[in-house]
């Protein structure tokens, strides 16, 4: 009965409240030691940045970021990087390009008929292809054009401060356990 009074005292600390003399739990993980594995729903905060620190995207002043451990339309970086991780913890990684976006390809460079652009378009311009696909202007020259279908982010290690927000089992907010 004394150790597990002593748990009960250790989890009241770390979890932080009782109701009526009983210990309320809520549906995530905030204070145990659960690690995150695939299936697992996860909340994380983060900031994503270059190698030269500049900041491409970050969660701050907004909602966790929430996703399914191990599904595959985020970045297996960014899945390697909270597996194994524990709600509350913090951690820097450095995510190649082959775990993040992928290598920078020349093959995804089109060149096209400059007419066939919107007026005034410059080099930096980002444009959506009859497929819906985002590309960017590359070159304007003269009667030709260059088009990058590579992902902005392509090439590049990306570094990102993560910390483990929650643990749940449930799907991710807005999604069907059984979508596809």
């Amino acid at each position: 009965m004394i150790r597990n009074l002593k748990r009960v005292s250790v989890l009241l600390m770390a979890c932080g409240f009782m109701v009526g003399g009983l210990m309320v739990w809520a549906s995530a993980v905030l204070a145990d030691d659960r690690a995150a594995k695939d299936g697992d729903t996860v909340a994380i905060h983060y900031t994503g940045s270059l190698e030269d620190k500049t900041v491409f995207d970050s969660s701050e002043n907004r909602e966790p970021l929430e996703f399914t451990v191990g599904d595959k339309n985020l970045i297996a970086g960014m899945n390697n990087a909270v597996r194994g991780m524990k709600a509350g913890e913090s951690k820097t990684v450095s995510i190649p390009p082959e775990e993040a976006y992928g290598p920078y390809s020349e093959k995804l460079l089109f060149e096209v008929p400059t007419k066939n652009l919107p007026p005034g378009v410059k080099a930096g311009t980002p444009l959506r292809d009859p497929e819906g696909n985002m590309v960017m202007v590359k070159e304007v020259n003269g009667e030709k054009s260059v088009l990058d279908a590579n992902h902005i982010l392509a090439g590049k290690t990306l570094i990102f401060d993560i910390k483990l927000v929650s643990i749940s089992d449930a799907p991710p907010a807005g999604t069907h356990p059984h979508a596809e």
